[in-house]
C-alpha cells in the first residue's frame, strides 16, 4: 500500500467510501469482453480499455480501483474452451493489478484486488482444490502490494469462508467479503444473517452484498446482514458494504438477474436512473453502510450520483466529474427550450418515473 494514502479501514472509520462500477458488462458492451465467459483478458489485448474505464470511474468519484480480475482463477480461464488460458493466471492478474495501480495513483484511490466464485467449487466442493485455484491468484495480489482484498460475488458463504482463509493465509490485508445474494439467503439456504456471521467469523472485516440484484434487494439482505451481526454481538468489529448491480430486479427469482430473459442482452431498459442511484446511495448509509458502489451496470454517471450525494458526509469532497454536472440537474437552466429548463429542480427528478418508450 502507499504509505501516504489512509487505509481502507481509515476512511471507513471516517465516514462513506465510494466505490467503483461495473467493468464486465461495460467492456462487453463497448466490444473488449465476450458474453459468457465474462472472463478478464481485455487486460492484455486491450489495456487502453480497462486503462480509460478505471479513469473514468476515479473522475467520477470512486475511492477505490478494483482490479479487473473477475473470473480469473486459472480454472475459470480454462472452463468451456475459453482460449485465454493462454495468456495465463499470472499475466492476467498481474496485468490487472498494474493498471488499476496506475489509475489509482492518479488520484487518491486504493487497489483493491479481486476475487470471486471458481468453477472447481460448483463442480468438487473440495476445500484444498477451490483454496488452490485462490492462492495462485493471491500470489499476484500479494506480489502487487495491493491496498486490500475485496471477495465478491459468491453464491455459496461455505467457498466465501474459503477464500477469506486464503487471503488471510497469503496476503495478510484487509478483506471485504461480499455476497451475490437477496434477503433469502445463499444458495444452500444459509440466511443472510448466518452468512454474515460466518464471513466475519472467517476473517472478513467488510461484509455485504453485491451484484445478482437491484438495489432494494440487496439492501435487504444487507439490513438482515446487520441484523444477525448485532445479535452475535460483532457489528462493532465490522464495516457493512453493497454494491448491486444498476438494473431494477424487483420479478426475478433467489438466482438474481441471470434468471430473467432479458440476461445478459436486454438489460437496458431496467437501468436505474443517476437519481434512483442517489435514492439508493441515501438509503445505504442510512442503514448503516459505509462501502457504497456498484457492480453490473453501473457506470461512471452513476459513480458520480453516489459521490454527489454524499458529498457532506464526505467532507464536502467534490469528484472531477461534477465539473460538468449539477446534482439536481441545475444545468439545465442553460437549455435552449423553457419546457426543458423547467426540469432543473430537484422536485421534478426526485419524482420522475421513467419511461420505456415502447
Amino acid at each position: 500500500m502507499n504509505n501516504l494514502k489512509k487505509s481502507i479501514l481509515d476512511r471507513l472509520e471516517e465516514g462513506p467510501v465510494i466505490g467503483d462500477g461495473g467493468f464486465v458488462f461495460a467492456l462487453e458492451k463497448r466490444g473488449y469482453v465476450k458474453a459468457g465467459q465474462f472472463t478478464p483478458e481485455a487486460v492484455i489485448e486491450h489495456p487502453e480499455a480497462v486503462r480509460q474505464l478505471h479513469r473514468e470511474f476515479l473522475r467520477a468519484g470512486a475511492d477505490v480501483m478494483q482490479t479487473f480480475t473477475f473470473y480469473a482463477s486459472e480454472d475459470k480461464l480454462e472452463n468451456r474452451g475459453n482460449k485465454t488460458v493462454e495468456h495465463g493466471v499470472f499475466s492476467v492478474n498481474n496485468a490487472a493489478c498494474e493498471l488499476a495501480r496506475e489509475v489509482a495513483d492518479e488520484g487518491d484511490a486504493l487497489v483493491a484486488g479481486g476475487l470471486s466464485q471458481t468453477p472447481t467449487f460448483l463442480k468438487t466442493r473440495d476445500e484444498e482444490k477451490v483454496k488452490s485455484e485462490f492462492r495462485k491468484q493471491c500470489q499476484v495480489f500479494k506480489k502487487n502490494n495491493v491496498d486490500f482484498m475485496i471477495v465478491e460475488y459468491f453464491e455459496h458463504v461455505l467457498e466465501c469462508e474459503w477464500v477469506i482463509e486464503v487471503v488471510a493465509e497469503v496476503i495478510g490485508c484487509p478483506i471485504m467479503a461480499t455476497l451475490c445474494v437477496c434477503g433469502e439467503g445463499d444458495l444452500d439456504e444459509v440466511s443472510c444473517e448466518d452468512c454474515a456471521v460466518r464471513m466475519v467469523q472467517a476473517g472478513a472485516d467488510i461484509v455485504g452484498v453485491n451484484c445478482h440484484f437491484g438495489p432494494k434487494q440487496c439492501l435487504e439482505g444487507v439490513a438482515k446482514m446487520k441484523k444477525g451481526l448485532e445479535d452475535a454481538g460483532l457489528l462493532e468489529n465490522v464495516y457493512l458494504a453493497c454494491q448491486p448491480l444498476a438494473y431494477m430486479t424487483n420479478d426475478v427469482s433467489k438466482e438474481g438477474f441471470i434468471s430473467c430473459s432479458d440476461f445478459p442482452f436486454g438489460l437496458e431498459a431496467r437501468t436505474c436512473t443517476r437519481w434512483e442511484i442517489q435514492e439508493y446511495a441515501r438509503q445505504a448509509h442510512e442503514l448503516g453502510v459505509r462501502y457504497i458502489g456498484g457492480c453490473c451496470g453501473f457506470e461512471p454517471y452513476h459513480v458520480r450520483a453516489m459521490s454527489e450525494e454524499l458529498e457532506e458526509e464526505r467532507g464536502g469532497k467534490v469528484c472531477d466529474g461534477s465539473e460538468k454536472h449539477d446534482k439536481w440537474g441545475g444545468c439545465l437552466n442553460m437549455h435552449t427550450k423553457p419546457f426543458v429548463r423547467e426540469r432543473a429542480t430537484k422536485d421534478y427528478w426526485s419524482s420522475h418515473v421513467p419511461g420505456t418508450g415502447r
